[in-house]
Formats: structure tokens, sequence, C-alpha cells
């Protein structure tokens, strides 16, 4: 079953997400998500959600319960998931993978093939690869 639909994509190809059911505390049917670019990169399973102007594309994977919020980007072949986060202006990209109940935030960048688990958090101006 489906637990969101996709809007009309914008100029850069991004689609905002529309709850169809309650996916999780705080997200109930018919509440707008932010923005991805394909179902592939949000899974329909889980309560995984992706908020406000938070934005996940290429072939990045949200899934689980992880949450992606704030006007963080996740993009290229990233997977975001378990109970992980990435919120704030941080970004995630490349083949890095951010999952168990790790937190990246702030202004933080993961990329290339950096793995964030367990209950590690980046944040700040950090850079990690």
């Amino acid at each position: 079953m489906k637990k969101y639909e996709l809007g009309e994509p914008r100029a850069d190809g991004l689609r905002q997400i529309r709850a169809l059911v309650d996916v999780r505390p705080g997200v109930a049917a018919g509440d707008l998500g932010g923005w991805i670019e394909d179902e592939r990169n949000l899974s329909h399973a889980g309560a995984a959600w992706v908020y406000d102007a938070a934005q996940v594309s290429g072939d990045a994977q949200v899934s689980g319960d992880a949450q992606v919020f704030g006007a963080a980007r996740v993009f290229g072949a990233v997977r975001v998931y378990g109970a992980a986060q990435v919120s704030g202006a941080a970004w995630v990209y490349d083949a890095a993978q951010v999952f168990g109940a790790a937190w990246v935030y702030g202004a933080a960048r993961v990329y290339g093939d950096a793995r964030v688990y367990g209950a590690a958090r980046v944040s700040g101006a950090a850079h990690l690869s």
C-alpha cells in the first residue's frame, strides 16, 4: 500500500510528497512533506519520511524509520535507513550511508563512501568522507 503520493514536478524535477495515510506521529493523511525526485527515493514501507524543504534525489533511498528534514539534501547513491536522521542544512551525498540511530545535522557534509551509524552524531561544519 502506498503511504504517499507525488505532486507535480517543479522546474528541477523534484515533487512534493503528500501523505495518503498516517505515517508516524506528527504526519497524518493529507499532510505535505518534503521533496523527492522519484518514488525510489522514499520507501512506502515503514515510517520513513521527508519533511519541510528537505530534498532527496538521484539514486538516494530513505527507508525504515529514517527522517530527513529542515533544508537537508540527500543525493547520489546514498542510503539513509533505520532510525537515522539528516536535518538542518546537512548534505549527504555520493555513496555515503547513514543508519542505525545516527544523526547528521547542522551544516555537516557526509560524502564519498562514508558510513555514519550506531548513535554517532556528525554536526556543525564537519566534513566526513
